[in-house]
C-alpha cells in the first residue's frame, strides 16, 4: 500500500461518494449547483460511479477561475452501461464519462457524440487506472497473484459485466494474464470460468456497489480499480491492495455530447482535463494521469507492473466486446451460466 502527502482526500466527500455511487439506479451530485438540469445552470455530467471523487475535485478546480454557477458540474452517476443507454434514450447531458469505449460508441451510433471524439493525443482518455486486488488489512489469505484467487474457499467480489464496465476490465485482466495477451484464448477463458463459477458469491450491479459490498464484510478479495483501492485506503478502511505483476490498463473515455446547450463550456471543461492542472487533479484523486510528464511526478504512488496489458493487445474493443461480452460472447455465457 502506497501513501503520499500529495494524495489527499476529503473524508466527507469520500463517504458521500461511496454512499451515492453504490445506488443501483444511479445517483446525482452537484458541485456548485443544486440539481442536474438542462436549463443552462451548470454542466450536466453523466458518468459511471467510480470516478466521482475525481470529478468532485475537477469541479472545484475548474470552477475556481469563473462564475461558480456557470462553472458548476451537475453529476449523475451509475453503472456505465446503464448511464450510456440512458443518454441514448434522451437523458440530458453535456459531457459523459464511461468505463469502457463501447458505452461511448453507443452514443456515437446514436448521433449524440461526434465520431472524432477520440482524435486528440490521448485517444479521448484523460485519466486511467489498472486492475488491482483489494484484500483485508494484513492480507490474511496471503493473496499475491491471480492463481491465489482460485484457492479453495476464496470468495471474490466483482460487479456484473451485464451492467458494469468495471466488471469487464476486472475480467479482462486475468483473461489477458492467463492467455498471454490473448495468444491462448482457451487458457484465459478456462481461468475466468473457474473464477466466476466457483469464487463469485455475489455479483453487484456496479463497481461502486461491489466496493460497498466488500466494505460491509462480503468476500476475501475485491477486484477493483487501483484508484478505488487508494480511495478506500485513505478513508481509513481496514484494507490494502496488492500490486500485481500482471495486470490490465484501464482507459475511461470522456466526450462532449454534441446536443449540449452549453457546447462551448462543455468543450472548455473537456480541454481542461488534459491541462497540467487538470492532470494533477486526477493524479491527486488517485487516477493515473495520461500526460507522461505529470505521470512521472507521481511514480512513487503508481506501481509499474511487469506486464501491463492493454485492450489493443487483445485486438481492440470492436473485437473483444463482441467476442467476450456480446450477447453470445464467451464471458457473457460463462457469467449467465454461473447465475442459473
Amino acid at each position: 500500500m502506497r501513501r503520499n502527502s500529495r494524495y489527499l482526500v476529503t473524508t466527507i466527500a469520500v463517504v458521500c461518494s461511496l454512499v451515492l455511487g453504490a445506488c443501483a439506479g444511479g445517483s446525482s451530485d452537484v458541485v456548485g449547483g443544486e440539481s442536474p438540469t438542462s436549463d443552462g445552470e451548470g454542466l450536466i455530467l453523466v458518468a459511471y460511479a467510480v470516478p466521482k471523487n475525481g470529478w468532485d475535485a475537477i469541479a472545484v478546480a475548474f470552477g475556481a477561475g469563473g462564475d461558480s454557477e456557470e462553472s458548476s458540474i451537475n453529476g449523475d452517476y451509475g453503472p456505465s452501461g446503464n448511464q450510456s443507454r440512458k443518454v441514448v434514450d434522451g437523458a440530458p447531458a453535456d459531457i459523459v464519462n464511461f468505463s469502457v469505449e463501447p458505452d461511448m460508441t453507443r452514443l456515437v451510433d446514436a448521433g449524440k457524440v461526434d465520431e472524432d471524439w477520440n482524435q486528440n493525443a490521448y485517444g479521448g482518455v484523460p485519466f486511467g487506472s489498472v486492475v488491482t486486488l483489494v484484500v483485508r488489512e494484513g492480507n490474511p489469505k496471503n493473496i499475491q497473484t491471480w492463481d491465489d484467487l482460485l484457492e479453495p474457499g476464496i470468495e471474490v467480489i466483482s460487479p456484473s459485466p451485464l451492467s458494469s464496465g468495471s466488471a469487464k476490465w476486472n475480467l479482462l485482466a486475468p483473461y489477458a494474464a492467463k492467455s498471454n495477451g490473448g495468444q491462448d484464448r482457451a487458457a484465459g477463458l478456462a481461468y475466468v470460468e473457474e473464477l466466476v463459477s466457483e469464487h463469485f458469491p455475489v455479483q453487484p450491479e456496479s463497481g461502486r456497489a461491489a466496493t460497498e459490498a466488500f466494505l460491509q464484510g462480503q468476500g476475501d478479495v475485491l477486484l477493483s480499480y487501483e484508484n478505488e483501492a487508494l480511495l478506500i485506503e485513505e478513508m481509513g478502511q481496514n484494507v490494502e491492495h496488492v500490486d500485481l505483476a500482471d495486470t490490465f490498463r484501464i482507459d475511461n473515455p470522456v466526450a462532449v455530447v454534441n446536443t449540449s446547450s452549453q457546447l462551448d463550456k462543455a468543450n472548455e471543461l473537456n480541454d481542461y482535463l488534459y491541462t497540467e492542472q487538470g492532470q494533477r487533479v486526477w493524479a491527486d484523486s488517485g487516477f493515473r494521469p495520461v500526460d507522461p510528464a505529470i505521470a512521472a511526478e507521481y511514480s512513487d504512488i503508481f506501481h509499474t507492473p511487469e506486464n501491463l496489458y492493454t485492450i489493443d493487445d487483445l485486438g481492440g474493443w470492436t473485437t473483444i466486446d463482441d467476442e467476450l461480452f456480446g450477447e453470445n460472447g464467451a464471458i457473457t455465457v460463462i457469467y449467465e451460466e454461473s447465475t442459473r
